[in-house]
């Protein structure tokens, strides 16, 4: 079965930073496109940043700047990097990909999630 492992979420500071990863579970299994998605207490589930299997990027308003989403093809990788953290920063951080098999098959997963609580 196919995973999308995540790590690196916790507590930091307001102005902080953080560095989320997301890793396929597998050797035969490689990320295409992928985004990160966060999910505050009591608030819709809602997509932070996107990239393309062609690296290309997207952001939502209020990380832009502040957000880095790449990733190290390498070792089937996903990152978010999390700079000038704020509050409302704080949510349950979701990575989502589309994982593809060696065979070719076409995956849709889902990581576990991760707490980020930022403190002011």
């Amino acid at each position: 079965q196919v995973r999308l492992v995540e790590s690196g979420g916790g507590l930091a500071q307001a102005g902080g930073s953080l560095r989320l990863s997301c890793a396929v579970s597998g050797s035969r299994f490689s990320i295409s496109a992928a985004s990160w998605y966060r999910q505050a207490p009591g608030k819709p589930r809602e997509v932070v940043a996107s990239i393309t299997s062609g690296s290309y990027t997207n952001y939502t308003d209020s990380v832009k700047g502040r957000f880095t989403i790449s990733r190290d093809n390498a070792k089937n990788t996903l990152y978010l990097q999390m700079n000038s953290l704020k509050p409302e920063d704080t949510a349950v951080y979701y990575c989502n990909g589309v994982v593809l098999s060696y065979y070719g098959t076409r995956y849709n997963v889902w990581g576990q999630g991760t707490q980020v609580t930022v403190s002011s």
